[in-house]
């Protein structure tokens, strides 16, 4: 999370949790999951989660700070406590491999407004920003941990949205960035379902290809939608899409020409390339795809574990 920002999730998270086979398949959809998964989440519904320097007035409850590596992964419930009250108000975690965050539990606090005044709130015209855009690589070569759990969380919709058919991606950033993932998760061949890129400032195409990728709206994270549309979409985090959308400014090296002799450009930094293919982010792909009840069709049949 940016700092001064916060998050809702609305389905169940963390503990406690109850086997698969202890539940059903009735109960586990209930709760939000449509195909077998070894536990099924019965926590708090509407969980809000903040990042760990914007929490306040809080202590570890130490005997409830159990990891796997050197740090809490939550696994024992809310291990933070009111300074004042001592209530158990929310959970830390910053374990390896986890998002460090803050998730307060939504029955323990309440809003109150801080006196100051708010800024505008994120609209689409957002995502048309330069500022808005995610670069896919960090410096070190490696991808954006933002990219891959977007990626992850968008494939587990196109599962869904082609049930399983294959897909044509279009030429340039969608299809040089996203193609390996793509063939990771679906099929070659025949019947392939066509897929364009779609949202503010961008022509629909025409005739609609079969799936639009779009951005979610920053704010409420709704998919966007050309008016009166009701097809297939494939919602995006809309800082990755906006990099699709606009991969980069115009590079500032003349179109023609050269520089003169001795004249060298030292304040334009060369783009970073990864040194290795993007992936998704495996738990990213399959949490959200169990969440699809589209998961449950017998084309997916093959994305369900026993």
């Amino acid at each position: 999370m940016e700092p001064g920002t916060y998050a809702v999730d609305p389905q169940p998270t963390g503990p406690p949790w109850r086997l698969w086979a202890e539940v059903g398949a009735d109960v586990a959809a209930r709760q939000g999951v449509y195909a077998p998964v070894y536990s099924v989440s019965f926590g708090a519904r509407n969980r809000i989660v903040v990042a760990p320097g914007d929490s306040r007035s809080m202590l570890l409850i130490l005997e409830k700070c159990e990891g796997y590596c050197q740090g809490v992964d939550g696994r024992a419930g809310p291990n933070l406590a009111c300074e004042g009250c001592g209530r158990a108000v929310a959970t830390r975690m910053d374990d390896c491999g986890l998002w460090q965050t803050v998730w307060l539990q939504p029955d323990a606090v309440v809003c109150r407004p801080s006196g100051l005044p708010a800024g505008p709130p994120p609209d689409w015209d957002d995502v048309e920003r330069a500022e808005h855009r995610v670069q896919p690589v960090e410096p070190d070569g490696s991808w954006s941990r933002r990219w891959e759990a977007a990626v992850g969380v968008a494939l587990a919709h196109l599962v869904a949205a082609t049930e399983d058919h294959p897909v044509t991606l279009p030429a340039g950033p969608v299809a040089e960035l996203l193609g390996h993932a793509v063939g990771q998760c679906l099929p070659t061949g025949p019947a392939a379902r066509s897929l364009e890129l779609a949202g503010p400032g961008i022509p629909t195409p025409q005739p609609r290809p079969d799936v639009l990728l779009v951005p979610r709206h920053p704010l409420t994270g709704e998919p966007w939608r050309p008016p009166g549309d009701e097809d297939a979409v494939v919602p995006l985090d809309s800082g990755v899409w906006a990099y699709l959308a606009h991969p980069a400014e115009p590079s500032p090296m003349p179109a023609t020409g050269a520089l003169p002799d001795g004249v060298l450009r030292d304040d334009y930094p060369p783009p970073r390339y990864p040194w290795y293919p993007l992936v998704p982010h495996r738990r990213a792909f399959a949490d959200t795809l169990v969440g699809l009840p589209a998961v449950r069709g017998p084309r997916l049949r093959r994305f369900r574990s026993a």
